[in-house]
């Protein structure tokens, strides 16, 4: 099979034939029908986030069919279409675990940084970390339901009921979760890189109420923001933004450092919260929602042998929607 790997962090991927994987006893084998393209398969490739298994097939937003089943497979079936998320296994013993918690497992492994992804024509995966994916999604437009939809849904929920809603950074997860919201009758503000009029003119086209740049104050003071952006700076704009006993959610695995910032930004109860990874309950509400609202992905496609430049684009911020590689 075809698979796109990174041999060391900082390098271009690299397309390689490797044998067909054999799926253990709780695995599965999936054809790969597409993969999304996710700002965390970015921080893999350039090094920010440490440690990663090499070589490595990154991708974790993947909708394919099961090819075989190990002998203890009872949830899937070969031709069954399955989606896997970033979460691929957890220890189920480690406290966290056992609190409910697990996307905070402290031996946690990862799908695409640890174990390898959906950037080949086939790949393997936990059969207890899948999922069916439901709705009339081609698999295209299905993938990133599976990274931006999940973390976008998990960074709302911590939003609480917050009915002006901001959004900083206007990406995959965003366009996304500003949907959801809308639906949830909450009122988006969507905030976008200085001078970008087209991703201002995209978020009005999804029912933000305002567009604006970052640096940008919002007409009405916020409830919530979720930054999406990974952009240190914004953390103290948008402290700045919200009202008193408002919520700031950073929901992005990385991020660049927090600068110094007066404490009256903090005071009066606002609060700074961060989002890490997900839980598959998360995945059950999201996916079994994301039909009823109808969320609608906006996806630019690529074949497999051009994910360098799918990832050079995500990285100079001209994707409009989300990245997806078709092998």
């Amino acid at each position: 099979m075809r698979a796109m790997t990174l041999d060391a962090p900082g390098k271009p991927l690299r397309l390689v034939d490797r044998p067909r994987p054999v799926p253990g006893r709780e695995q599965i084998l999936i054809k790969v029908h597409a993969c999304g393209v996710c700002r965390t398969d970015l921080h893999v490739v350039d090094g920010e986030l440490g440690d990663p298994k090499l070589p490595i097939v990154p991708g974790h937003e993947i909708v394919g069919t099961v090819l075989e089943a190990g002998r203890e497979v009872d949830r899937f079936r070969p031709g069954d279409r399955v989606g896997v998320p970033w979460l691929g296994w957890t220890c189920g013993t480690c406290p966290h675990c056992r609190a409910g918690h697990e996307n905070l497992c402290d031996r946690a492994r990862f799908t695409g940084y640890q174990i390898d992804g959906g950037y080949a024509e086939q790949c393997l995966a936990d059969q207890r970390y899948c999922f069916a994916v439901q709705g009339n999604y081609s698999d295209v437009e299905a993938a990133p339901l599976l990274c931006a939809g999940l973390i976008g849904y998990r960074a709302l929920r911590m939003a609480g009921g917050a009915r002006r809603l901001g959004i900083y950074g206007f990406g995959a997860a965003a366009h996304i979760v500003a949907q959801v919201a809308r639906h949830q009758g909450r009122s988006v503000f969507a905030f976008t890189r200085t001078g970008d009029d087209a991703a201002q003119s995209f978020a009005r086209s999804l029912g933000a109420v305002w567009a604006g740049g970052s640096d940008d104050r919002p007409p009405e003071p916020l409830e919530a923001a979720l930054i999406f952006a990974p952009v240190g700076a914004l953390v103290p704009v948008a402290l700045a933004a919200v009202a008193k006993g408002g919520t700031v959610v950073c929901a992005g695995i990385h991020m660049s450092d927090i600068p110094a910032f007066p404490y009256r930004l903090l005071w009066e109860e606002r609060q700074i919260r961060s989002v890490a990874n997900l839980t598959r309950a998360d995945a059950e509400e999201f996916l079994a929602l994301a039909p009823q609202v109808p969320v609608r992905t906006h996806t630019t496609a690529f074949p497999l042998r051009e994910a360098n430049l799918a990832l050079d684009r995500l990285r100079a911020g001209r994707i409009e929607g989300a990245a997806v590689l078709v092998p």
